[in-house]
């Protein structure tokens, strides 16, 4: 493709300046911004709804929640590596959409046929935490096996604003509609935002061929199963200490995050369930709006000139930063502003650089090996973190000020983790080397 060919040349010399764009890769990064400005919109929808469930609830219930969460994505991502060994490659990302969007219509209905809810706000609670997860590991799966090692270090950082740009999106028009239309009317508005991702999957996988040129990666199987073993995937991950230096990463991450999550959510049990949801709303419209403008104009040129190492530590070391401070001065306010500067520390720079690592890997391990760490991992890591801040605060009675501190220690050794990953990310090459460039 020729740059004539690409979006308008003021729009792709816009791009350029932020995120050093060809123009040939012009339409792809739009349109991959726009896919994860969907899902992550749609998502964004439904997580001030499950939030807001939570504050009703006791931590030893979400502790309980979040343990049969890590069980359930355990399965979870077997029978997915099940599907990918069966489906054909092309029909496998739609196919996890498409269920995901029928799934939001049918917890609609049970919201008005059934009398009792309960059990029906604990399952949503449960299938929002799974799909908050899934949707996105499928999603820098498909990106990874999309854009090359080089195309991904200058453009991630972009797309990923598109998840922050939806991120500012979704809990606005939550906190909006909330009020008229009530809760259950923002799941029919979630499922239709992720059923329109299906023809843009489609979309994308032409572009891979006609515009970015990645005939590396194994494009002749792309109508066909990846095939292999459901279960190699937590195979991989054991066998690789690549592999697993990116799950301690995630883990690491969110042993931080759950302890903060806790806070928040106790600090937040004095107002109603609407209240609640435009609290966390507002929240999230906060971390976004501050994420986007990190992502689109820093996170790219940090990776290619500083250096992977020093990006995947940066969050890290202000993250332990943050929680000496707030050793020093445990108050409410500084939970907050952690909260928010963790959260958009980690989609503007963290998450897109953890995406990068799976460019250097094969097709089987960015679909299989990925979710695990990407949901199995997390998911242990935040029942191991429920139980954890559950026993400090009401078995040995810590306060705000010792659990800090030890989330310190912890966000130094996560640093540290990330300074080995960038090495080794440097070091490697990707399995498909012919994808770079155009077709001979």
């Amino acid at each position: 493709m020729n740059s004539s060919s690409a979006p308008g040349g003021w729009l792709q010399r816009l791009l350029a300046r932020a995120c050093e764009i060809e123009p040939e890769e012009t339409r792809a990064t739009l349109i991959s911004f726009l896919l994860v400005f969907l899902l992550m919109g749609s998502y964004y929808i439904l997580r001030p709804v499950r939030d807001a469930l939570a504050s009703d609830w006791t931590d030893a219930e979400v502790s309980w929640l979040w343990t049969i969460t890590f069980f359930i994505s355990t399965i979870a991502v077997s029978l997915y590596g099940g599907a990918i060994s069966r489906i054909r490659f092309r029909r496998l990302v739609p196919s996890v959409y498409g269920l995901f969007a029928v799934s939001f219509v049918a917890f609609y209905i049970g919201e008005h046929a059934l009398a009792e809810h309960t059990l029906l706000d604990k399952g949503f609670y449960l299938w929002v935490s799974l799909f908050s997860l899934f949707h996105i590991s499928v999603f820098w799966s498909f990106m990874a096996d999309t854009f090359s090692k080089q195309q991904a270090t200058r453009l991630f950082g972009f797309i990923g604003a598109g998840a922050s740009a939806g991120g500012i999106v979704g809990p606005a028009t939550a906190s909006l509609l909330v009020g008229d239309l009530g809760t259950d009317a923002l799941l029919l508005i979630a499922s239709a935002m992720v059923t329109l991702t299906v023809p843009i999957v489609h979309w994308l996988q032409r572009l891979k061929t006609t515009e970015l040129h990645n005939r590396g990666v194994a494009l002749d199987t792309s109508n066909l199963a990846i095939g292999g073993n459901p279960l190699a995937g937590f195979a991989e991950f054991v066998q690789s200490r690549y592999l697993l230096g990116i799950g301690l990463f995630l883990f690491l991450y969110t042993s931080i995050s759950a302890f903060v999550y806790f806070e928040l959510k106790n600090l937040l049990d004095v107002y109603d369930a609407e209240t609640r949801t435009q609290i966390w709303a507002n929240m999230d419209l906060a971390v976004n709006s501050l994420t986007i403008l990190v992502a689109v104009f820093a996170t790219g040129r940090m990776a290619k000139y500083l250096g992977m190492p020093f990006t995947l530590a940066a969050i890290p070391v202000l993250i332990g930063a943050g929680l000496l401070f707030l050793a020093a001065a445990p108050m409410v306010s500084v939970v907050v502003g952690l909260q928010i500067i963790r959260r958009a520390g980690d989609y503007a720079v963290s998450r897109p650089a953890r995406e990068m690592l799976f460019t250097v890997v094969d097709r089987e391990t960015r679909f299989k090996a990925k979710p695990v760490i990407d949901i199995v991992i997390y998911r242990g890591g935040d029942m191991l973190s429920a139980w954890a801040f559950t026993a400090l605060t009401q078995v040995f009675g810590l306060g705000l000020a010792a659990v800090a501190l030890v989330g310190a220690a912890v966000a130094a050794l996560w640093a540290l983790t990330g300074v080995y990953l960038g090495r080794q990310f440097n070091a490697m090459n990707p399995p498909d080397t012919p994808q770079d460039g155009p077709p001979s």
